[in-house]
């Protein structure tokens, strides 16, 4: 087994390389593209409304105003129409931000009508832990909320005040009483932990864990502290600069504080026996995007939709969908994806593979299925490719990349709108407001 920093940044440099046009976006007619002609699909309904911007936080949030929270979810509903009379069919929802919860009625009617369009089963909710009051969960369960993921963070009082979080969403201790009261209510209750932050020691992380175990959650998702040029410097003032070369000790700490009583269900989620949904790039092999500042991945093609809430709310009012940019990866780039995204989820199936890319798939990858071997990341047998715990370490290197690249592209995107975005609940549209931006270089 190879287990080395020099290994690890090798790994990283040819996984940019080989992942460098992934996000070469061009314009696009924001027309509702087309039903998957085979393999799953998930929704996610993008909410980007939060009572606290935290500094380490690069996904598409603002300021939470109630006024255009009502409209903006007004415009997310005719959106899911559209959709629904395309003719897509979704197997799951996953609703994220942002902070879904912070409008529970128009939530919960978004909720209604996803469930009535497309009769889906799982439905997976964000919330912090703020949230989590008696009345509001049993109305989500009630909608059919089968998944609640609670960003927690962290149990540690200091690291809280340095997040920005302590004094919106309480101690650490608070926290866990929270969630110990709602375990239970819903068939997976997952807590997201984020490790590596710059003043997190190893027995922080472990104190973070013995929590976690004792509150009765049945998932656990554990994501390294990820980051972009926007958020970078102010991150930096309040939290300080992580270490990176921690990041595999922790790993592994967390691999070890969880087994056996969790599995790992993907390179950063670990579900009590086993059982439990996990994120909808996981679960399903395409999946739509909606809302402002959304991604959908459709058979091959990544699409993004607008940045700026006045431009998504004009553009949902002319009868288009969100979507401003795509870009069809090459075959390779979509085999590659492909690949990512399996071994993300601890391994590959040969004969799913063979099923649905033929023969190509396997020697347009050869290369990248004999270094996983060759370096003991994942292990060949007539089934196919099972990821070790060592694998599973750089299988959650490289997502991160990935993500921190999603992150920079969004950084290009919010450029151009931050005027808007900063005048809470006063949109200022113009015409940059829907322009894509290339991601070339």
């Amino acid at each position: 087994m190879f287990a080395t920093p020099f290994i690890d940044s090798a790994l990283l440099r040819i996984f940019r390389f080989r992942t460098r046009k992934f996000l070469h976006m061009e314009d696009s007619d924001g027309r509702v593209p087309p039903v998957p002609r085979e393999g799953g699909c998930y929704l996610y309904v993008h909410v980007p409304f939060c009572e606290v911007l935290c500094p380490f936080c690069s996904f598409h949030r603002v300021q939470h105003c109630h006024e255009q929270a009502l409209r903006y979810f007004g415009a997310l509903r005719a959106e899911i129409w559209q959709y629904h009379l395309a003719g897509h069919q979704f197997e799951g929802a996953y609703f994220g931000g942002g902070t879904p919860t912070t409008e529970p009625d128009e939530l919960i009617e978004t909720i209604g009508l996803v469930r009535r369009l497309f009769g889906v089963k799982e439905v997976s909710v964000e919330t912090n832990p703020k949230d989590l009051e008696p009345v509001l969960l049993g109305r989500l369960r009630a909608a059919g909320v089968t998944r609640l993921s609670v960003g927690v963070q962290s149990f540690d009082d200091d690291l809280l005040q340095e997040m920005e979080r302590y004094g919106k969403y309480g101690s650490g201790e608070e926290t866990a009483a929270r969630i110990k009261a709602a375990a239970g209510m819903f068939p997976t209750l997952n807590v997201d932990l984020i490790f590596n932050q710059a003043h997190q020691t190893q027995a922080s992380l472990e104190r973070d864990l013995d929590i976690f175990l004792g509150l009765g959650a049945n998932q656990v998702s554990c994501y390294p502290l990820m980051t972009a040029p926007s958020v970078k410097r102010r991150m930096e003032t309040a939290m300080g600069v992580p270490d990176h070369h921690r990041l595999r000790r922790f790993y592994e700490t967390i691999q070890r504080k969880l087994t056996p009583a969790f599995t790992a269900t993907s390179g950063w989620c670990f579900t009590r026996n086993g059982q439990g949904t996990d994120e909808y790039i996981v679960a399903a092999e395409n999946y739509v995007g909606v809302g402002s500042g959304a991604f959908s991945y459709l058979e091959g093609t990544l699409h993004s939709t607008s940045f700026s809430l006045a431009a998504y709310e004009q553009r949902i009012a002319q009868g288009l969908t969100g979507i401003v940019a795509h870009h069809r990866l090459s075959t390779g780039d979509a085999l590659r994806y492909t690949l990512l995204v399996r071994m993300f989820g601890l391994g590959l199936d040969r004969a799913w593979a063979r099923r649905r890319h033929g023969r190509k798939f396997f020697w347009r990858l050869w290369g990248e299925l004999r270094t996983l071997e060759v370096l003991g990341a994942a292990k060949r047998s007539a089934w196919g490719w099972k990821l070790t715990p060592n694998g599973s370490y750089w299988l959650m290197l490289m997502m991160s990349e990935f993500f921190e690249a999603v992150n920079t592209y969004r950084d290009a995107m919010r450029a151009h709108v931050q005027q808007e975005l900063d005048a809470v609940g006063k949109p200022a549209p113009n015409s940059a407001s829907a322009r894509p931006v290339p991601m070339g270089g």
